[in-house]
């Protein structure tokens, strides 16, 4: 949909009236990566969109910890109305330094989770290493701009150890070494500044498992070792207790139902996924869907997600039957 009609809509008020419409559901953004003032990188919402989408969230909604609507789920109550629950992925440093400063600023709660062998300073992010190697010289084809989210589809479903041999080829084919010790560009939090953070009374720290592998492409007996050493690590690191986890990914194929069940074995009060979607009072709180919200730093495209007009959108179109074209289903 063109800016233009965005700006009629909203200007007509059709925002308004899908806000209202869907104010008993509650609303997870997803985050991943910060950037300073006047950042460019569209995987890292910078300070000036971050400003401009707590001004918003404030003026329009309540936005609560990420417990509270677990236990109003867990409970069955009629969710609040106009909720918003903020969440941060993987553990990176931009959190810190440029997201925690407006948190508190804005006194807003957020939830941070946290890859802990990432923390601990014992490997990186895999995807943060691909990402880094298409920003070397001459990369190789499928790394150019526009292909990555293909590379990211190829290697989730791979196990880790054929995932990271692989991209220790695509280096050695580049002439590149991938760097024992993390770029600061892709940097971890230290536990001091989670503690800090934590203390704050602001931010919750969660699990994002111990290495980040794509669930579904390890057994159940490793799926659970990430599930609960990465929440014993965190513990023992911010000295607190660690109730929500986030699948790594989160995509349909991620994960399995017997991994789902696992979370709730473990003892967590609840896990995200990140297909997108809203929280009703009856949605499985071990399943909670999110909005990504890194790539809006526009308010109009923001207010499109956060007030509700591309999930009611998204609702026409998956009712719209198939139409038949020259004996073809489209």
């Amino acid at each position: 949909m063109s800016k233009f009609a965005l700006r009629v809509l909203r200007l007509c008020r059709v925002f308004s009236a899908t806000r209202l419409l869907s104010a008993g559901m509650a609303r997870i953004l997803m985050y991943h990566n910060f950037s300073g003032p006047n950042g460019t990188d569209p995987d890292a919402l910078n300070v000036e969109g971050i400003r401009r989408q707590f001004t918003y969230l404030q003026q329009h909604f309540r936005v609560v910890p990420l417990l509270q609507l677990a236990e109003q789920l867990a409970t069955g109550r009629t969710l609040d109305r106009y909720m918003v629950v903020l969440t941060i992925d993987d553990g990176r440093r931009s959190c810190y330094e440029f997201l925690f400063p407006l948190l508190q600023e804005f006194g807003l709660p957020a939830t941070f989770f946290v890859v802990s062998s990432f923390i601990r300073g014992e490997d990186w992010i895999w995807t943060d290493k691909v990402i880094w190697l298409s920003e070397q010289a001459n990369p190789p084809e499928e790394l150019l701009p526009g292909k990555l989210d293909g590379v990211f589809q190829y290697l989730n479903r791979m196990r880790p150890e054929e995932r990271n041999a692989r991209i220790e080829a695509l280096a050695k084919s580049m002439g590149a070494t991938v760097p024992r010790v993390v770029p600061p560009k892709y940097g971890p939090c230290s536990w001091s500044e989670l503690r800090e953070m934590a203390d704050s009374g602001l931010m919750e720290i969660g699990s994002h498992t111990v290495t980040h592998p794509i669930l579904s492409s390890v057994t159940d007996e490793e799926s659970w070792k990430e599930l609960t050493l990465s929440r014993a690590q965190v513990e023992e690191g911010i000295g607190r207790k660690v109730s929500s986890f986030c699948f790594p990914n989160g995509m349909p194929g991620d994960y399995r139902p017997s991994q789902v069940e696992q979370v709730e074995q473990a003892g967590y009060a609840c896990s995200l996924i990140s297909q997108f979607g809203m929280v009703a009072y009856a949605s499985d709180r071990f399943r909670l869907p999110r909005i990504g919200a890194a790539r809006k730093s526009k308010l109009l495209e923001f207010s499109k997600y956060v007030d509700g007009f591309a999930y009611y959108q998204q609702k026409i179109r998956a009712r719209r039957p198939s139409r038949v074209i020259r004996g073809k289903i489209s």
